[in-house]
């Protein structure tokens, strides 16, 4: 039976590169594609320049598809990624919508001829996006790294059920770093599965080296909520600059007096700079789970490679017969 992912993105593995701010570079995107996975440019934290010249190196590094993010509440105005994005449709199989209201921007993205993906954290959005023409669903649920919905639907609630309500292909997000999370997520009723934090760990992510350790050496405590008092959550690495974050958030009741603490320049700092003193670092919940900084394109393999396992050890178990002897 053929995968709806799969033949809807034309890759070998329904495996997709989440659209990370700041380190979801080309050569990542590339290095994911290159693997069987679908890999994608982020345009959060780069300029319009920038993100057609991570668009051009990916198309040079890989001959597989790949796609590019617009997280739409991230930029102050998206019509000049839209327009580089439009430049060079051709090189670009498909673009997800996150951070927004994906509605407007749908028919644009159909019309160059892209498959259009859209990011949801609830059901009603996941409808209201396949109405407004979404060819792809990815339920993101609370685990994931970074923004998320304010309903805090987990991976494991939010997926069944938008699988089970919508005709196009869903994909789930949120916490999933290896094959067991894959299999689950596929048993759930996804189609395939979106990964960022596991591919922040790898050789070809542009992240600063104390970021991709910082991943390998975590627990499974290891990740914090902030602003969840003025609205809007993030899942972040703990540290003590997130817990003063915390504690500012839960002494003010102004939004503007959290929002410089929280900036995307502020991201940056921890992601691309290193300094976990003065800045704030995305994961998801499964972060215990990865142990080695590796090629984007093993990730993607051993991911394969281990669900497979699991699918093949789960057909030699038959727990009906078993619990009813």
């Amino acid at each position: 039976m053929g995968n709806r992912i799969c033949e809807l993105l034309d890759v070998k593995y329904p495996i997709i590169e989440g659209g990370m701010a700041y380190v979801g570079n080309g050569a990542l995107a590339a290095a994911v594609s290159n693997g069987g996975g679908f890999g994608q440019v982020g345009s959060a934290g780069r300029s319009p320049e920038n993100f057609e010249e991570e668009i051009l190196l990916a198309s040079q590094l890989t001959k597989s598809p790949f796609g590019v993010n617009l997280p739409i509440s991230e930029h102050k105005d998206n019509q000049p990624y839209i327009d580089v994005i439009a430049k060079h449709k051709d090189k670009i199989k498909a673009v997800s919508i996150s951070a927004g209201n994906p509605s407007p921007f749908i028919p644009i993205f159909k019309e160059m001829g892209l498959v259009v993906m859209v990011i949801t954290a609830t059901a009603k959005h996941a409808l209201k996006a396949e109405k407004s023409g979404a060819d792809i669903i990815v339920c993101e649920g609370y685990e994931a790294g970074g923004h998320n919905g304010g309903a805090e639907l987990t991976t494991f609630s939010l997926v069944p059920h938008v699988s089970r309500i919508v005709g196009v292909p869903v994909v789930a997000a949120g916490g999933i770093m290896d094959g067991h999370g894959m299999v689950a997520a596929m048993t759930l009723g996804a189609d395939g599965v979106q990964m960022g934090t596991r591919f922040v760990a790898t050789k070809e992510c542009q992240a600063h080296e104390n970021y991709k350790q910082y991943l390998v050496d975590s627990s499974d405590d290891a990740t914090t909520i902030l602003t969840r008092k003025i609205g809007g959550v993030i899942r972040v690495l703990k540290s003590d600059y997130a817990f003063k974050v915390q504690k500012i958030d839960q002494e003010t009741s102004s939004i503007e007096e959290i929002l410089p603490y929280v900036r995307g320049s502020i991201n940056k700092k921890a992601v691309i700079e290193g300094d976990f003193d003065n800045g704030w670092a995305s994961a998801g919940q499964g972060v215990s789970l990865i142990n080695e900084i590796i090629s984007a394109e093993d990730v993607v393999r051993n991911i394969v490679e281990e669900a497979n396992n699991v699918i093949t050890n789960l057909k030699k178990i038959d727990v009906l017969t078993r619990c009813s002897n």
